[in-house]
């Protein structure tokens, strides 16, 4: 009789290399005019965990690239992969959140604006509020799930969105400007719940912005996108930056560099900075 052995348990491996690859994408899309190039020869990884940002100037086609990325757009050259396969399309594995507040219906309640995606996917009810109410507890908001959108401010909206985007649990959250529309104090609060909850909960976030100091706080790597059309001018580490740090003058002096990065000069109210920032590991002409 043969002697029984020992099966080792089965150990799940996990993945390898960037979550999502851009590799030499080129946008184009029709105009009043004819095709308007977005952007060309685009390329960028981003890895788990990540909080990358896309920064350029209005019209640099950062957007476009968003929306490309979360399926809406086809590229005209290049590919996008997310974990390795090709996006074609939309879908849950890349949740979308915009500046525009109208992006709740306004016939729901704040708990049913975050558990409508959830039952539209066919979870059942009961699973579906359970997780509304507890990522809405994590943005602040447990005192409000039967309040309606028109009586909120435009963080708390802003907070509902990112919380029903985190409870599909995409693979990544795509963020569009997401807090332009705010005033300052509000945006300001909105990036420090972001970094916390990023800090909590560790997704990954591609974020689009054309505030310098906002990707400095927000991001942990910075893509510079050139005037229209977006074409990559560097990659900026930006890890060691938070709101804690924004006056310092090693934050001003990564400002400083950006600017010069991307326009080819630095702001005129920083000019006696000091220069000390954070490297540049690719620089494109």
């Amino acid at each position: 009789m043969r002697a029984e052995m020992n099966t080792p348990p089965l150990q799940v491996v996990p993945p390898t290399g960037p979550l999502l690859r851009a590799e030499h994408v080129t946008i184009e899309y029709a105009g009043a005019q004819g095709s308007v190039r977005a952007t060309e020869d685009v390329s960028f990884d981003v890895h788990r965990g990540d909080r990358f940002v896309l920064l350029g100037p209005s019209g640099c086609g950062k957007s476009t690239l968003l929306k490309a990325v979360g399926g809406f757009i086809a590229p005209r050259a290049g590919s996008l992969r997310l974990a390795g396969k090709p996006i074609t399309g939309p879908g849950p594995d890349r949740i979308v959140v915009f500046q525009e507040f109208d992006q709740l219906p306004p016939w729901k309640t704040v708990e049913n604006n975050v558990m409508f995606p959830l039952l539209a996917g066919g979870m059942k009810k009961a699973e579906a509020r359970e997780r509304a109410r507890h990522w809405l507890g994590k943005v602040g908001l447990a005192g409000f799930t039967n309040a309606y959108p028109h009586t909120l401010s435009g963080g708390m909206k802003a907070r509902v969105a990112i919380a029903r985007a985190l409870a599909m649990q995409p693979d990544i959250l795509l963020m569009d400007e997401p807090f332009a529309a705010l005033d300052a104090l509000t945006r300001r609060t909105m990036q420090e719940q972001l970094q916390s909850l990023w800090d909590e909960v560790g997704f990954t976030m591609l974020f689009v912005t054309h505030s310098i100091e906002e990707a400095l706080v927000v991001g942990n790597r910075i893509l510079l996108l050139s005037p229209h059309p977006g074409r990559v001018r560097a990659e900026i580490n930006s890890h060691q930056f938070d709101l804690a740090s924004a006056g310092s003058a090693e934050f001003q002096a990564a400002n400083e560099r950006i600017h010069r990065l991307l326009f080819g000069e630095a702001p005129a109210r920083a000019a006696a900075t000091p220069t000390s920032a954070p490297q540049a590991v690719a620089v494109h002409s």
